[in-house]
């Protein structure tokens, strides 16, 4: 038996939260002034960690955790607020977002064994 068969509300809890985060992201890009047109496409962006993935996958693995988790989108976000430098806390907001938005579809940080393997569990 899995973990997953036991509790199957951790994994429908883990993708509400990434809901949560995306809309989050979403609100405070718009808040900052940042123009929603744009916001979809820099969506995007926290991916071109995964050139990475060209160094082996350990190398991968450790480009695409730096840009794909809730501490460094957080960071960013914060000292951009901090700073006052609207288009760090833009970056921020699309980090925080990126990230949950990878979270809503089950995706997590990746393992440097494999591309499949992540902390929720195996991609495909």
């Amino acid at each position: 038996m899995h973990l997953e068969d036991t509790t199957p509300w951790v994994r429908r809890w883990r993708r509400l939260e990434g809901a949560a985060a995306l809309l989050l992201g979403g609100v405070v890009w718009q808040a900052l002034g940042g123009e929603l047109v744009w916001f979809v496409p820099a969506l995007f962006l926290p991916d071109i960690s995964m050139l990475g993935y060209l160094g082996g996958t350990h190398t991968g693995a450790i480009g695409y955790n730096i840009a794909h988790n809730w501490f460094v989108g957080g960071l960013v976000l914060g000292l951009g607020l901090w700073l006052a430098l609207t288009p760090l806390a833009l970056a921020g907001a699309v980090l925080v977002a990126h990230t949950g938005g990878d979270r809503l579809l089950g995706s997590g940080l990746q393992s440097p064994t494999s591309f499949n393997a992540t902390h929720p569990g195996r991609i495909g």
